[in-house]
């Protein structure tokens, strides 16, 4: 066997079958949906992109638990527990504000906006699909503040290892022979 072929054959032992994607399989809407496993960091935009889809579907005219239901189908984890709960429990005809409770810790704080959002929807009769598409914008706006912060911090801690570097260089090329330049020019004149 080649040498090759053996770091292959060790490459497929260590990913598996399936080049090393695992995979999620749950149900919604009794369809059997295969997504990959949720990663050390998740997306940041995952959830506004679920509150667009959520928001598209409401605006088209599907039932609330049919929308949230198909939004589930794509969400983040979290976010798909609570949608997939309250589709459910929708679906079987519970009230607004039993379906859209807080099922437990794990949550975000666009999870919670979200179950607040449709709570008072369902009270006050306001359009959900207006709140949520808003709910999407302010979702990527934290997402994107998120990210400039991480490359404004990126970018302090570059200019640090450059500073060491090029300041020491500078004094010792740029500075210091000016420096003993003039003050052989000032010793040579004879001020002594």
């Amino acid at each position: 066997m080649s040498v090759s072929a053996t770091l292959l054959a060790l490459a497929l032992l260590l990913t598996g079958r399936d080049g090393g994607a695992r995979l999620a399989r749950m149900r919604v809407a009794g369809r059997r949906i295969d997504r990959p496993l949720e990663r050390a960091q998740a997306d940041p935009l995952a959830a506004a992109s679920t509150f667009d889809v959520f928001a598209a579907c409401l605006s088209s005219g599907m039932a609330v638990s049919a929308a949230a239901s198909a939004a589930a189908a794509s969400a983040p984890a979290g976010l798909a527990r609570i949608l997939t709960r309250a589709a459910d429990m929708l679906a079987l005809g519970a009230d607004a504000a039993t379906a859209w409770s807080d099922p437990g810790p794990p949550l975000d704080d666009h999870a919670r906006a979200l179950m607040r959002l449709a709570r008072r929807s369902a009270e006050s009769g306001t359009a959900l699909a207006q709140g949520v598409a808003e709910l999407a914008a302010e979702s990527r706006s934290d997402a994107a503040d998120v990210v400039r912060g991480a490359a404004e911090r990126a970018a302090v801690l570059i200019a640090a290892p450059l500073g060491v570097c090029y300041l020491p260089a500078f004094l010792c090329l740029g500075i210091v022979p000016v420096v003993v330049g003039l003050a052989g020019d000032v010793l040579q004149s004879g001020l002594w």
